[in-house]
């Protein structure tokens, strides 16, 4: 049999996601029994422009970085968004928020000026070519990647979870975080990290992406059960939802 060639990519991002490949293990190396690394800078040295799936991690925050990702979504049959950064823009899409020029002097003073020193406004990959999968979170859930793997082995399309965290939330049994007074953005956000956030203790942050169809309705009648406002909501969506 042949093996289908994985080369993985970043760009603008802290490679959390792709340490949590690392992170699967033994899962990682009975996945490996059935695709082919050809390229992975995390974790070989090995380098390919002859690769069937690409997985990318990371925002593009230069024009020289929108080049590399067109060539790269030239080469590959298959292209999956690995993460918020690539599929949302990530907590990089803050910079949009500020003049470009403010920001590279806040980051390098004096040598703001240099050109290796160019940015531009941050992009997620879909923002610049045609993705077909995406894996949401910051990180991702590598048992996700694996099932998204697993489908394209076979031939089938992945179908991520396309109803809110707050599901997930009731299924194991958490206490509302609004029953906290904070705001949590599980009610409009995409599940499929099995509430790894308030299952912690924490409000979800949203770095999943909304679903598709969210019920505003019913989030709008939890804030307003307890004492929220649309306004509050928003500056929660800033992390992860700035354009």
């Amino acid at each position: 049999m042949i093996k289908p060639r994985i080369a993985i990519f970043d760009f603008a991002c802290c490679e959390g996601c792709q340490l949590q490949i690392v992170n699967m293990e033994e899962e990682l190396l009975s996945l490996l029994e059935h695709v082919q690394p050809v390229e992975w800078r995390e974790a070989m040295s090995d380098q390919s422009d002859d690769y069937d799936i690409a997985i990318v991690e990371g925002s593009i925050t230069r024009e020289e970085d929108a080049n590399r990702l067109r060539e790269i979504r030239k080469r590959a049959k298959t292209l999956i968004a690995l993460g918020a950064c690539a599929t949302l823009g990530g907590v990089n899409k803050l910079k949009n928020l500020f003049d470009l020029e403010e920001v590279k002097t806040a980051v390098y003073a004096e040598s703001a000026s240099l050109p290796i020193l160019e940015t531009a406004t941050v992009q997620a990959l879909h923002e610049v070519v045609d993705v077909d999968y995406r894996i949401e979170g910051c990180p991702i859930d590598a048992a996700e990647l694996t099932y998204v793997i697993k489908c394209l082995l076979i031939g089938r399309a992945p179908a991520p979870p396309n109803y809110p965290v707050c599901v997930e939330c009731k299924l194991a049994e958490n206490v509302c975080r609004y029953d906290y007074d904070e705001i949590c953005l599980g009610p409009i956000t995409r599940a499929g990290c099995r509430a790894r956030c308030p299952s912690n203790a924490f409000w979800c942050f949203g770095c999943r992406g909304p679903v598709d169809d969210p019920n505003v309705h019913a989030a709008t009648q939890v804030m307003e059960q307890y004492g929220k406002t649309v306004e509050d909501l928003k500056v929660k969506l800033t992390l992860f939802g700035t354009q």
